[in-house]
Parts: structure tokens; C-alpha cells; sequence
């Protein structure tokens, strides 16, 4: 499925509510500077956490391996960009929520992968 806007901010609101119903705190979506974007930032208890949400049908190529390393460099771009004006002590990482299937369906599959990649790959 490829996501159109729409299905891609159905995707974000799906992935949001899902961390929030865990605890998570909401601090910006779609956070963007020059160099990259990042879907949403969050709270999770005294940790920083940039989101990114993937939406993939039934089938396609697993949504981990989706992240390229050109994707992955642009999301720490923005977490850099995100980090200088808004400074923090807490520690950060990246994590990625999978919507598998129709987000607008009650059968839409929601994977969360806690530090699915750090700084470094």
C-alpha cells in the first residue's frame, strides 16, 4: 500500500493514541527542518523518543527494513535539529510503529519497536 497523505496521518493518529494509551506523552508530530522530518516526539517516562510510523499492507516488505540508512541519516538530522533548540539532559532514542494493513480498519496491525536503531547505524 503505498500511503497517501491521508492514510499516512490515519497511520500517525493510530501509532500516537497506541504509545499514549502506554504512558507516552505527546510532545510535537511532524517536526521538520531542512534536512528531515520526524513523525512525532514523545515522553516516555524521563526518556526522549523520536517516532517514526510506517504503514504496510499484509505482505509487503517487512517496514524495519524500510528505514534505509538515507532515511535513518534524515531522522538524525532532525533529532539533532530538534535536540538544539529544545535541549535536554534525558536520554533519547529512535523508535518505530508499524501499522500493518487499513489504518481506518478495526483490524490494523500495531508493531512498536522500542530503540529500533541508534545513533550510530
Amino acid at each position: 500500500m503505498k500511503s497517501d497523505g491521508n492514510t499516512g496521518r490515519l497511520a500517525e493518529n493510530l501509532a500516537i493514541a497506541h504509545l499514549v494509551r502506554r504512558g507516552y506523552r505527546l510532545l510535537t508530530r511532524n517536526y521538520h527542518c531542512r534536512r528531515g522530518e520526524i513523525d512525532a516526539v514523545m515522553l516516555d517516562h524521563s526518556t526522549l523518543v523520536f517516532i517514526e510510523v510506517r504503514c504496510r499492507a499484509a505482505g509487503q516488505n517487512a517496514a524495519l527494513e524500510s528505514i534505509t540508512w538515507t532515511k535513518r541519516r534524515r531522522l538524525l538530522f532532525a533529532a539533532q535539529h530538534y535536540l538544539a533548540y529544545h535541549p535536554t539532559d534525558l536520554p533519547c532514542r529512535f523508535d518505530v510503529v508499524v501499522i500493518s494493513g487499513d489504518p481506518m480498519t478495526k483490524n490494523a496491525r500495531i508493531e512498536h519497536f522500542t530503540a529500533a536503531f541508534s545513533y550510530g547505524e
